[in-house]
């Protein structure tokens, strides 16, 4: 990846022309049974008035997670993996057979809210050009995800993010700034851990890009979604709650810090080379840069931390 040959964008065929009828929920699972049951009981609390199905597909977990979901969940349709091939093979896998009217891309560190599917339902019905739609995120403590909505990263947008971050300050360079918490706006792109997502779009546009292992393949959805035709839009007037990370827990471990910064450079090389060479050399050396120093702080933190609970 260090090298100047851009990965062969893997986007299986486009789906058929779906059969308008339900909603498809996919949950792409990898460990964290805790976090998955709340997931799927908000879900089950949250139902929609239309005909739902839920889909987990299961990436191999370590732990428990196939289990509880199979023996507490009877209603849900569990699909286990071998292994764990990432979130775009796992999610294509429900996504390619899907015949729904509807499809709703659901992170397991998620919890659902009464009324925010009926509501984003309704408005992807008034509104037959909007290809996909996402609501307003809350974190754990009950702030924003402002990933949520967000401008696609550029050069310039990605500098003012990391020297923000750098001095301690919010880097909100590419969290599309212009759009209020709670406003109904088209933007550039929408966070992969809500998306909800509209058939004859998807029959358009395609698959999850299986180029990415985990990371950017929701950014590059939107920017294909949008190229195609088709409005991307943030609804800030509902809400679910997003955890960020709660199935990761902690710094990134190599192999997540590794694919994170991996697909960093695969999206800039397909959708924002400057034209300079010697300007995306620099981009794409700084991208590798970044991931050596958070790969070393991310292990002292983790070598603290593991200190800590020794001595406790």
């Amino acid at each position: 990846m260090t090298g100047d040959r851009l990965p062969e964008r893997v986007v299986p065929e486009a789906v058929a022309a779906p059969v308008m009828t339900t909603l498809d929920v996919v949950v792409v699972t990898y460990g964290r049974s805790d976090l998955v049951r709340e997931c799927l009981s908000s879900l089950q609390a949250a139902r929609p008035a239309t005909p739902m199905t839920v889909m987990v597909v299961d990436n191999a977990s370590p732990d428990d997670t196939p289990d509880v979901v199979g023996r507490e969940f009877p209603w849900v349709e569990l699909r286990r993996r071998p292994t764990n091939d990432g979130f775009a093979v796992a999610n294509n896998a429900v996504l390619r057979d899907s015949t729904a009217k509807f499809v709703l891309l659901l992170n397991p560190d998620t919890r659902m809210e009464p009324g925010t599917l009926d509501h984003l339902i309704a408005v992807m019905e008034d509104n037959p050009d909007i290809g996909m739609i996402g609501c307003r995120l809350l974190t754990a403590d009950g702030g924003m995800d402002h990933a949520a909505k967000r401008s696609i990263p550029t050069i310039r947008s990605a500098i003012a993010y990391f020297a923000l971050r750098a001095v301690g300050r919010s880097g909100s360079a590419y969290l599309a700034p212009e759009v209020g918490d709670e406003d109904f706006a088209d933007v550039d792109a929408i966070n992969g851990a809500f998306m909800l997502v509209r058939g004859a779009a998807l029959g358009e546009v395609g698959l999850l890009d299986e180029t990415y292992w985990m990371y950017a393949e929701d950014l590059d959805w939107c920017v294909r979604f949008r190229a195609a035709g088709w409005r991307v839009v943030y609804d800030g007037s509902v809400i679910a709650h997003h955890l960020k990370g709660g199935s990761s827990d902690g710094p990134r471990r190599l192999r997540l810090n590794y694919h994170f910064h991996r697909s960093m450079a695969v999206f800039y090389r397909q959708h924002s080379r400057s034209g300079n060479p010697m300007i995306d050399g620099v981009a794409i050396a700084g991208i590798w840069s970044r991931f050596a120093l958070t790969s070393l702080l991310n292990g002292m933190t983790r070598a603290v931390r593991k200190y800590e609970r020794e001595r406790a």
